[in-house]
């Protein structure tokens, strides 16, 4: 038996930091906002490049719809047995609910997937209008795939239709009515991420000129251009040639009902 466990220190990361995803920030903030507004919307799939901004879209999102109900429960992939539990447990409160899993996949073998296809489409039971599942991926099916998969003709071990073991696997990405994609940033965008981030932490334009052959570098040594790998390398930077960092406001919650926080976390066992 698990429990939620309160956030009470939130990222102040906001929709503005996140730059160069424009596209896939205005699609996941256009079906947030119908949903904390009580319209339809659809659980949400991002998948694609690592370190391209897509959990710190759902943070974001959290600060900017907060104040007017939105709350955000996260849940690890060891826990998706309880996702029922936790349907059933906010199904009854005013606010709205954002499930969140992060770097969701399946290993071949592994049925906890099967609880996720239960709460998005599968269940007799129509799922609470105040709750969505946003996860985030880097693989847009969720489960591993193999090129002899796609040779239906042929035999695949001990399956007759090796077909239709396909398309259970399709099946569970589907369920999710947005998918929104992430790419690899170019130079110029990884430059660009760069410098907004070194002017959060107060460095002026010479000094971000300044910066930009130490950040190329940087990204080569770690072999990648990510939102990621820009932020860690503006305070790195930031830090080492004494700029003081502006610390974003954490911003404060107000709630209809003040023990709620804005987020929580599924905890496994039971709280000490």
């Amino acid at each position: 038996m698990g429990y939620l466990q309160p956030i009470t220190r939130l990222p102040g990361i906001r929709l503005s930091d996140l730059q160069d995803i424009d596209q896939q920030k205005a699609r996941i903030d256009a079906n947030t906002h119908q949903f904390v507004a009580g319209l339809p919307a659809n659980n949400v799939l991002l998948t694609g490049a690592r370190g391209s901004g897509k959990s710190s879209l759902i943070k974001a999102l959290l600060n900017e719809y907060a104040p007017r109900g939105l709350r955000v429960i996260e849940v690890e992939k060891g826990d998706l047995t309880d996702l029922p539990d936790i349907v059933e447990l906010i199904g009854g409160r005013p606010e709205r609910f954002i499930i969140f899993c992060d770097d969701l996949s399946f290993d071949e073998g592994d049925a906890r997937y099967k609880a996720l296809k239960v709460v998005l489409d599968g269940s007799i039971s129509a799922p609470p209008d105040n709750a969505l599942l946003y996860a985030t991926s880097n693989r847009r099916h969720l489960m591993p795939e193999y090129f002899a998969e796609n040779l239906e003709s042929r035999r695949i071990g001990e399956e007759i239709h090796p077909g239709e073991a396909i398309e259970e696997k399709i099946s569970l990405s589907e369920r999710f009515g947005l998918w929104i994609s992430f790419y690899p940033f170019d130079q110029d965008a990884y430059l660009n991420i760069v410098a907004h981030w070194l002017q959060s932490f107060g460095c002026g334009q010479d000094e971000v000129v300044r910066a930009e052959r130490d950040a190329l570098n940087w990204a080569l040594e770690r072999g990648s251009r990510s939102g990621r790998v820009a932020w860690q390398f503006a305070r790195d930077w930031a830090g080492r040639h004494h700029a003081l960092p502006k610390r974003p406001s954490r911003q404060r919650i107000r709630t209809v009902r003040p023990e709620l926080p804005a987020a929580a976390h599924k905890r496994s066992g039971s709280p000490r």
